[in-house]
């Protein structure tokens, strides 16, 4: 069950199923290694393995990141009468690693999120998201966001128009949707923006080559490193920010006291 609601369906039956409103088809080459449940709080973990050549779980959508955290249960199903089952695990989709052909996804059980961490981390960035609630900043102001038209592919960047009125860098740490071509819809984070030969070049995060063809279209929405003297000098949205940009480091956690220091209140870290 992935976390769009899309919900799908395999056994290592000869027959489909019919079972619990779903529908188990036997060709999906699925495989899982041997299940463990330990008692108490014990977070366990199993494999699922696959052909990366299904009709349903495609490379691409891996790559995409659609099955991240993605839920997956088993079941016994008495073949004969289907309506006769128990759910035997349910567990969440951890890892994805690929290989020659195939996948193999980790199953992590639901003791896993105990081991997350809740509130708050101090540290000297910001933890909120650009354009969220609590940083407060209207990205649908006129100047964060901007449509263009890829005109160059290469292998995780693109060189594109309609970005000539932002300079280079606004664009970094931003957000590419794609609105036209096979990656229509889908998300991309910006790692780095910047100018040439007369072009804004677009470096995207991924570990595949960007599929993109020319002409495609997408909308760029600007982006964040995070800092305080970001969030200052160029967003004027200090008294939102939500880190603490004057923690001090260990050089000064763990030096010494000398005659020419200064104890006013003020920050050791400007």
């Amino acid at each position: 069950m992935r976390r769009d609601g899309h919900t799908m369906g395999f056994t290592d039956h000869d027959g489909a199923l019919d079972c619990d409103g779903t529908v188990f088809r036997p060709e999906s080459g699925l495989a899982a290694s041997e299940a463990r449940r330990s008692l108490g709080m014990a977070a366990d973990a199993t494999d699922v393995q696959g052909v990366l050549s299904s009709a349903d779980i495609s490379e691409e959508d891996i790559i995409a990141g659609v099955y991240d955290g993605a839920v997956v249960e088993t079941l016994l199903v008495n073949w004969m009468a289907p309506s006769q089952f128990a759910r035997i695990g349910r567990w969440v989709i951890g890892q994805i690693s690929r290989r020659d052909g195939h996948f193999v996804a980790e199953l992590e059980s639901l003791e896993r999120m105990l081991d997350r961490t809740n509130g708050r981390t101090l540290r000297r960035t910001c933890d909120a998201e650009l354009g969220d609630a609590r940083c407060g900043v209207d990205l649908h102001a006129p100047g964060f966001k901007s449509e263009g038209i890829v005109e160059e592919v290469r292998a995780f960047a693109v060189l594109v128009s309609g970005l000539e009125g932002f300079e280079g860098g606004w664009f970094s740490h931003g957000i590419l949707t794609w609105g036209s071509g096979s990656l229509a819809g889908r998300s991309e984070q910006i790692v780095a923006h910047r100018k040439e030969g007369g072009l804004d070049r677009l470096d995207l995060r991924g570990v595949e080559p960007i599929a993109a063809l020319k002409g495609d279209v997408f909308t760029v929405t600007a982006g964040c490193d995070k800092s305080f003297a970001t969030c200052r000098a160029i967003f004027g949205n200090a008294i939102n920010f939500r880190g603490f940009p004057h923690l001090p480091g260990n050089d000064a956690a763990y030096s010494y006291v000398t005659e020419d220091q200064v104890f006013d209140g003020g920050p050791i870290v400007p």
